[in-house]
């Protein structure tokens, strides 16, 4: 089967982006792009997290609501989330209403500070995952790498929880530690642009 679609302007995209209308946009402007903002990499890790086991539409469709009860996914105020907090988002018909995750997501905020206080940047963390591009399977063939199951392995040491090495494969590719476009979609081409053009994080 082709990897690809024609998109409305006739130029090919990722066959996925158009299994749902609000796709085309994330797939064109967010998906592969990459990030070294550390809100955004903890809102990505945290709906990743959230999507275990649902799909990206679900949480796509949803992402304004996780934003406004997550405090727009600063860890330093989610890491202060008290039981309380927890029985308010149970209630929160926006979101996932799912206890483990919920409390992994408030777990996960106090273990981003703390990666913070120790490595200066959430992004200095995470960018050392990046594989090397002859170490990639593919576009798209795989749902899981070297890299992601040690990124996974080693924030799971770090008491990190819904960081399988699955969910850490959608991470990396969503945030563009890996560009994971087809090969002949348009947008490949504007990733690995804005990829070379990238400063690493703690580099």
């Amino acid at each position: 089967m082709t990897m690809t679609i024609a998109g409305p302007d006739g130029k090919s995209r990722c066959r996925w982006c158009a299994s749902a209308p609000e796709f085309l946009a994330y797939h064109d402007t967010e998906w592969g792009y990459p990030v070294d903002d550390d809100r955004r990499l903890f809102e990505k890790l945290s709906l990743e997290g959230f999507q275990s086991g649902l799909s990206w539409r679900t949480i796509l469709a949803k992402r304004a609501n996780f934003r406004a009860a997550f405090h727009d996914f600063d860890f330093n105020r989610v890491a202060r989330f008290t039981q309380r907090d927890v029985e308010r988002l149970l209630k929160d018909e926006g979101i996932v209403r799912h206890r483990g995750k919920i409390e992994a997501v408030i777990n996960n905020a106090a273990r981003a500070r703390e990666l913070v206080e120790r490595e200066g940047s959430l992004a200095a963390f995470l960018w050392r995952y990046e594989p090397d591009a002859t170490q990639l399977a593919e576009p798209q063939t795989a749902s899981v790498s070297a890299a992601s199951v040690a990124l996974s392995k080693d924030l799971k040491k770090l008491g990190w929880k819904f960081v399988g090495p699955t969910t850490m494969y959608a991470f990396m590719q969503a945030m563009g530690l890996i560009n994971d476009h087809a090969e002949d979609c348009v947008i490949r081409a504007r990733v690995e642009r804005a990829r070379k053009g990238f400063e690493r994080p703690g580099r």
